[in-house]
């Protein structure tokens, strides 16, 4: 899994435990817990299935007075954010605490909860600690001033990395041992490994070391973040006084060194270590420590009177090499003298020092993942190919290879789920065939983070190259990908495309893409609206949603906001899309609280929401007031969650929820009931049918007010049915679930005896398999995965495609006797003959007993439909054309080619 830059600027995932009498190690073995061992081992029994894990939570969990009632001011109601991601690092550090997890897996999360602290110590701690030097005393929600939380964050990392010190000597070292992979002290090595490694130093280590001496006649040496050095001491062979020098450890040669082929390592800082007196000739080496800094992120400058910002971003970038250090990991042991010389020279407080006893960096450790040791490894996961645009799949009757990627998205809208899908043969290929067709008139998409070596940037440069209009927005500021993200505004710019890169005041977080196609009748639009970057290695290890849809709404709002990126303003004006900052926040309150309407007009009301944080003060305060309401609320929130559920009269309605696993949760979907379940609705009443939504926007406040975000309304039935899937799969996940409690902890959901273990992605992956080997699946998920749900698809008793307010004047009667069955299946028995339809496709009218005659209005029908009349009707509904029925519902379709697609999956 790797670090989360991509637009939460929060990391990875992960896991932790609870301070007890004693604790069960992840070897089964039961020992005593430390009096100050925040973060003991967890409570997990060797089978890995009996007892339940329970993670400590720092967020500082003040007792909440319930009788008191809800008060939107007070700070007991909110966790603190700092202290909550450390909550899901512990999370993260689980899973290689976690012997149920293959040994290299774990070792995977030991160098990615590193990463996941690095950049929590390089931005969040950076903050903190710029506020402090800046006298900020402003509190957070929570209560705490920045002086408070930079204390209380810096208590509760150190017992962390205690706990990952500990899992690798205690654990993951030894069972590696086990395996035959060792990882040796020096002093390991026999004599004839010794001599090879002395030579191996001094052909390939030794010209690669710069010495930098700190003495009256050199400064104290400049030393880059997050670099390994050796702070060595030495003594002049006829002299007392001694010489501190810094030795950085070479960061472009192996970390590991093989001494033999995938069997024996040591460690490279070892090497030269044993090896440091053909270095320092002719003196005594008294002491050589290893030590690692972390610098401050969060140098940035005003963009209000930043000249220009392309020069801003790179002056920021040079600021960084030079920021403010925020923490020094030293190795235990390390002399007084080395100890107080760098604390003194890097200006740092006693409390910024992590004395640490093993390795100060697990990142490069992940080079044993590389072994062909694949009983130690999770199965290897190829991203599989969509139904949908496999090119061998004709079930329109074309030739494969001559069906454009466009032709799929007018059939139906398309729903892909990476990394079960294959980014490559969707995105890439979407906006390839853009470049490529030449009834395409213009490409647009917005760039927050790409690959350097991006085939997505390669296809827009192509466009141009095609004569095509392409409008690139490049966010410049996107956190630690700002070099990046540079070069590929330069090299577009070179090819004459015209780019955007940043907004002053915001940053532009949304993933879309637009594409202007020429068709015969009339232009088309076709959007992609995702949850992840245009990226195409991180799109193999983050979950991420995309839409591709010729809906023409969506498609012109995107135009809106595409023009915003290059014109003066954004509107504020949307047919569909949610878009921040100007219509979001106010669309999220507006939809909770017509929950809590709902709940108090004893409607059953339902909020489910997948986010990668919950961290904004007042949605959090709409959420409880929900709950109070009666509103069942669901929240999967990846990491950040300020709001504790289970507050006896507040929050006992509202369950949070974590998902750890093999692959970043990064996808964000949102669920609103809205009323769905009640036939008898009055037809006045707001609501009426269940609100799916997906898009780039977590619950935070700067996602709703300082970004630029899109988030779409999903409205095909099948894929909000696939969509359902996902949330209704997480909310039974016993294998990488985690459950908060109202004091912050989190408890880890594991299977009862017997019990059939569920895991999210286990699942998925297997469903994408199945998916893209079975002829008779069309979409991402198959057909048969679905089982009735707590959530809804469509309202009960209402038609799906049409809106709520249309029932009181259709023409087919109540919501009761208007054509559909209680499942929202057509009742054939009453089908009145319907008038053409102006769609895509062709008119026809289907009389009452099913027979139906086709009218060329725009050519043929497909054979699927004109062969079998009574398959298919004409719905009464302002967004779908056909009716198709099956054997145990009615879907519906936007074009004939989308209803003779489905007619033939089903009569086959």
């Amino acid at each position: 899994m790797p670090t989360d830059n991509s637009d939460a600027d929060a990391a990875d995932g992960g896991a932790t435990t609870t301070e007890e009498a004693t604790a069960t190690d992840a070897g089964g073995q039961e020992r005593t817990a430390d009096a100050n061992d925040e973060a003991t081992t967890p409570d997990v029994t060797a089978d890995g299935d009996a007892r339940t894990v329970v993670v400590p939570e720092a967020a500082g969990a003040e007792t909440v007075d319930a009788e008191a009632g809800f008060d939107r001011s007070d700070p007991a109601f909110y966790l603190n954010r700092e202290l909550s991601e450390l909550a899901y690092q512990r999370r993260v550090l689980h899973e290689a605490i976690d012997e149920r997890n293959p040994l290299l897996e774990r070792v995977r999360f030991l160098s990615i909860f590193t990463r996941n602290m690095d950049e929590f110590f390089m931005k969040r701690v950076g903050g903190l600690k710029q506020q402090i030097e800046a006298g900020v005393t402003e509190r957070t929600v929570d209560g705490r001033t920045p002086a408070e939380q930079w204390e209380a964050v810096l208590d509760a990392a150190r017992p962390m990395f205690a706990r990952q010190t500990d899992c690798y000597e205690s654990v993951v070292r030894p069972a590696l041992a086990d395996a035959g992979i060792h990882v040796l002290d020096y002093d390991d090595l026999s004599a004839d490994e010794r001599a090879a490694m002395r030579d191996y130093f001094e052909r390939s280590v030794l010209p690669t070391l710069t010495p930098l001496a700190f003495d009256p006649a050199h400064p104290f040496p400049f030393i880059s973040n997050l670099s390994l050095s050796l702070a060595v001491i030495t003594r002049e062979t006829d002299g007392d006084g001694t010489t501190f020098t810094r030795v950085k450890i070479p960061q472009n040669l192996p970390r590991l060194v093989e001494v033999v082929d995938g069997e024996r390592y040591v460690p490279i800082e070892d090497v030269i270590r044993a090896n440091l007196d053909l270095l320092f000739p002719n003196v005594e080496v008294v002491e050589a420590s290893l030590f690692r800094l972390t610098r401050n992120a969060e140098v940035r400058r005003d963009e209000e009177v930043a000249e220009d910002l392309i020069d801003m971003i790179e002056e920021v970038l040079e600021q960084r090499r030079f920021a403010t250090v925020v923490r020094l990991e030293v190795e235990a042991g390390m002399s007084e003298r080395a100890r107080t010389t760098l604390v003194e020279q890097l200006d740092l407080d006693e409390r910024e020092v992590f004395e640490q006893p093993g390795p100060l960096d697990y990142r490069e450790f992940t080079r044993l993942l590389d072994l062909d040791r694949p009983e130690l490894k999770l199965p290897e996961w190829t991203p599989q190919p969509h139904p949908r645009l496999q090119r061998e799949r004709t079930p329109l009757g074309e030739a494969g290879d001559e069906t454009d990627i466009f032709s799929r998205i007018r059939e139906d809208d398309i729903l892909l789920h990476h990394p079960y899908h294959s980014f490559t043969d969707t995105v890439q290929r979407f906006l390839a065939e853009a470049a490529a067709d030449p009834d395409v008139l213009a490409i647009k998409a917005a760039i927050y983070r790409t690959a350097s070596d991006s085939q997505v940037i390669q296809s827009l440069i192509d466009a141009a190259d095609n004569g095509k209009q392409v409008a690139v927005m490049v966010e410049l500021k996107a956190r630690f990908d700002e070099q990046n993200n540079l070069e590929w505004v330069r090299r577009l710019e070179e090819n004459g495309i015209h780019v955007a890169y940043g907004t002053v005041g915001l940053k532009t977080h949304t993933k879309t893409a637009l594409v202007v196609r020429e068709e015969d009748d009339g232009v088309e639009l076709y959007s992609h609206v995702s949850t992840g970057n245009y990226h195409s290695e991180t799109a193999k290890g983050y979950v991420d949603l995309g839409l591709l849809t010729a809906d023409r709404d969506i498609g012109q709002d995107l135009v809106k906001v595409f023009n915003f990126f290059t014109g003066p303003s954004l509107d504020e004006q949307f047919r569909k899309l949610l878009i921040a900052p100007v219509t979001m926040r106010d669309r999220l309150t507006e939809y909770v609280r017509r929950e809590a309407d709902h709940a108090r007009e004893d409607r059953e009301a339902r909020i489910v929401a997948k986010v990668n944080a919950l961290e904004d003060p007042d949605l959090v305060a709409e959420l409880y007031e929900a709950g109070m309401a009666g509103v069942d609320v669901d929240l999967i929130v990846r990491d950040i969650c300020r709001l504790r559920p289970g507050i006896e009269g507040v929050s006992e309605n509202v369950d949070v929820y974590s998902v750890v696993g093999r692959f970043l949760e990064h996808s964000r979907i949102y669920y609103f009931e809205n009323g769905a379940r009640d036939p008898d609705l009055p037809a006045d009443a707001p609501g009426g049918h269940p609100e799916y939504y997906i898009g780039s926007a977590d619950w935070m406040t700067r996602n709703l007010d300082s970004r630029v975000e899109a988030v779409a309304p999903v409205e095909d039935p099948d894929i909000r049915e696939q969509l359902r899937f996902v949330l209704e799969l997480v909310l039974s996940d016993n294998r990488k679930r985690w459950e908060m409690n109202a004091d912050g902890t989190y408890e880890q959901r594991q299977p009862d005896p017997g019990e059939p273990e569920i895991s999210t992605q286990e699942v998925l992956m297997d469903q994408a398999r199945r998916a893209a080997t079975d002829d008779d699946v069309d979409r991402g998920i198959p057909a048969d995965a679905f089982d009735e749900t707590d959530l809804l698809v469509d309202a009960v008793g209402r038609d799906s495609g049409r809106p709520a307010e249309d029932d009181a004047s259709a023409e087919t009667g109540d919501s009761d006797d208007d054509g559909l069955d209680a499942g929202g299946s057509a009742n054939e028995a009453t089908d009145s003959p319907e008038a053409p339809v102006d769609g895509d496709g062709p008119t026809t009218v289907v009389e009452p007993d099913g027979s139906g005659s086709a009218v060329a209005a725009n050519g043929d029908l497909p054979a699927a439909l004109s062969e079998n009349p009574d398959a298919w009707y004409r719905p009464d509904s302002d967004h779908y054309a056909f009716a198709v029925r099956t054997p145990d519902e009615t879907v519906y379709r936007k074009t004939a080619e989308g209803a003779a697609s489905a007619v033939e999956r089903y009569r086959d």
